[in-house]
């Protein structure tokens, strides 16, 4: 039985193709993280324990707090991350990344500091504009995905600053203390579950992604 999309279990833990979606998600970083932190809120704890027993997953991982915002959950999982090296910061509901993905984000970040996955905009775009719209240049624009890896020690020093209403990801953070940004190019598949229709879409890519 799956988890309701409109319930109050986070979306993390709803169930995709017998799996609760951060399990898939974990698996795909298994093989290139050494160090993987999971920030949960803390009354989900012992039910994350629970669905470790449930599904025999035993993926190594340090599980910390979460905060009120994803800001603070980051902070808080950085904590238990080494000033040296590269870091992956993800989204648990994408579960869809691909390895080859990763594998590029962490070979960018290391050649420039760092690597965000990024997807071209292909809608066209307009701008409210004293109450009118007028159309802009799509390809001005970029959607941000995760993964988005950092050096360690940069992306550490940027979140030990007061959280501020721009911090939409961690790109604008590192970017707040003056670093540039680098994009990699992302997969149309690495949707991020935040809606039903995201759901319904998630049921179907499930069937192709395990075969």
């Amino acid at each position: 039985m799956g988890l309701r999309m409109n319930g109050t279990v986070p979306k993390q833990f709803l169930l995709l193709g017998g799996l609760p979606v951060i399990m898939h998600t974990l698996q795909q970083f298994a093989p290139f993280c050494k160090n993987i932190v999971v920030p949960l809120p803390e009354n989900y704890h012992d039910f994350w324990e629970d669905l470790q027993k449930e599904h025999h997953f035993s993926i190594p991982h340090t599980l910390v707090c979460g905060g009120k915002t994803r800001f603070e959950s980051v902070r808080n999982a950085l904590k238990y991350i080494p000033a040296k090296g590269l870091v992956a910061i993800h989204d648990a509901v994408r579960p869809f990344i691909s390895k080859n993905l990763i594998e590029k984000c962490f070979q960018q970040a290391e050649k420039q500091g760092n690597a965000i996955s990024s997807q071209p905009i292909t809608e066209s775009l307009r701008m409210a504009d004293n109450g009118t719209t007028k159309s802009i240049d799509r390809t001005l624009f970029y959607r941000i995905q995760t993964p988005q890896v950092f050096q360690c020690s940069d992306i550490k020093e940027a979140y030990n600053q007061d959280y501020c209403k721009t911090f939409t990801d961690d790109a604008t953070v590192l970017e707040s203390k003056g670093g540039d940004i680098h994009l990699v190019e992302g997969e149309e598949q690495n949707i991020k579950i935040t809606t039903p229709m995201d759901l319904f879409l998630a049921e179907n890519l499930i069937e192709k992604w395990n075969k």
